[in-house]
């Protein structure tokens, strides 16, 4: 059996207000198009979540321009435990989530007038020659803004979904062979070292960096594919030799998962059995398995998580069904579908139903 990555299914955010943050989402990125929202209690999470469950509500929100989504996850019934330091290029776990844009210039003139965004940089150019920025939500959480042309829906929109994610690494050449393997991430866009002048205003700029990005070398595949798009992975590791660059800390040190801020990389796939292999091969065995019979709203999947060289943790989930109109009955069944191809646009233009005004 073959394991299948469709691509990055979405990034999860853990805020302290589900309906606040969407609608910062919504209105400023572009994240209109709600598939599930679900509240519940996370039972399956327990060594990330002091050993017992934990009640949360979750959503889990598209721009259907194209790109991952984010899974916005607001614990409730317990204190919030937030990061206890500004974090920096080179700490250790997701430091920043990247966003897809078909006009860099112009979407930095949107968001520069966002309510409670801070833009950190002008726009410059990546090592590949990418416009691209860096701008703070309402709540410290940090996005990168870069150019790219993949379009699923072609809606008037400056920003699509989401693009990948900027991970901080202590061994680039271990968490490099850990996402190529285990991610088919295996096609490597630049690899850099030095000051970085592009990042200049981002904290952490100041240090010397080796900067891995990562993409596929495959063409997406994957019944929901096309939504999600391409997508790519930048590593980030701090360099100390000869300079005085503090030693990387980790961002989600003594918190529990679904504390403020970005909680793991979620990946859809096909073939979990396969993945678990391939992850076992590795030596990165899943930390966490929620079964075939998991449900989260009105979809149902199997989830599992494995955690990266640095402790990050990794999503997988292989998707059975997802709602359209479930108020008539109308789902999408993937489960016994062809795992390689993608659904005909007629049924994934049918998530147009789920956008919210």
């Amino acid at each position: 059996m073959e394991k299948i990555i469709c691509g990055i299914q979405q990034v999860g955010i853990g805020v302290r207000n589900v309906a606040e943050s969407w609608k910062w989402y919504k209105d400023n990125f572009g994240f209109d198009t709600k598939i599930f929202g679900a509240e519940g209690v996370a039972e399956r999470m327990l060594p990330y979540t002091g050993g017992k469950p934990q009640p949360r509500y979750a959503i889990l929100v598209y721009n259907l321009r194209g790109g991952a989504g984010f899974e916005v996850w607001e614990p409730r019934g317990r204190e919030l435990n937030y990061v206890s330091f500004e974090p920096a290029l080179g700490d250790l776990g997701i430091y920043a989530c990247k966003i897809k844009s078909r006009n860099v210039r112009a979407a930095y003139a949107q968001l520069s007038k966002a309510e409670g965004a801070r833009l950190l940089t002008e726009v410059t150019k990546t090592p590949d020659g990418r416009e691209h920025f860096f701008l703070y939500d309402p709540w410290n959480n940090l996005f990168e803004v870069e150019t790219d042309s993949y379009v699923f829906m072609d809606e008037d929109k400056n920003t699509g979904g989401g693009n990948g994610a900027v991970l901080g690494v202590s061994d680039m050449d271990k968490s490099v062979k850990f996402y190529s393997t285990l991610m088919d991430y295996d096609k490597v866009e630049y690899d850099v070292t030095g000051v970085q002048a592009d990042l200049n205003g981002v904290p952490g700029s100041q240090y010397p960096l080796r900067r891995v990005l990562l993409s596929r070398s495959k063409p997406i595949e994957g019944p929901l594919s096309e939504v999600m798009g391409t997508s790519h992975i930048e590593l980030v590791q701090r360099i100390p030799e000869g300079f005085d660059v503090p030693a990387p800390r980790k961002i989600y040190e003594g918190r529990y998962w679904g504390d403020p801020g970005f909680i793991h990389l979620c990946f859809d796939i096909r073939n979990m059995e396969a993945i678990r292999e391939t992850a076992e091969s590795l030596g990165h065995s899943f930390v966490c398995d929620g079964g075939r019979d998991f449900k989260m709203g009105e979809a149902d999947g199997h989830f599992t998580y494995v955690e990266d060289p640095d402790g990050t943790l990794i999503e997988f989930v292989e998707t059975f069904k997802v709602p359209i109109l479930k108020k008539w009955g109308i789902y999408l069944h993937l489960e016994k579908r062809d795992p390689h191809k993608q659904l005909p646009r007629y049924m994934t233009r049918a998530l147009r139903f789920l956008r919210t005004r």
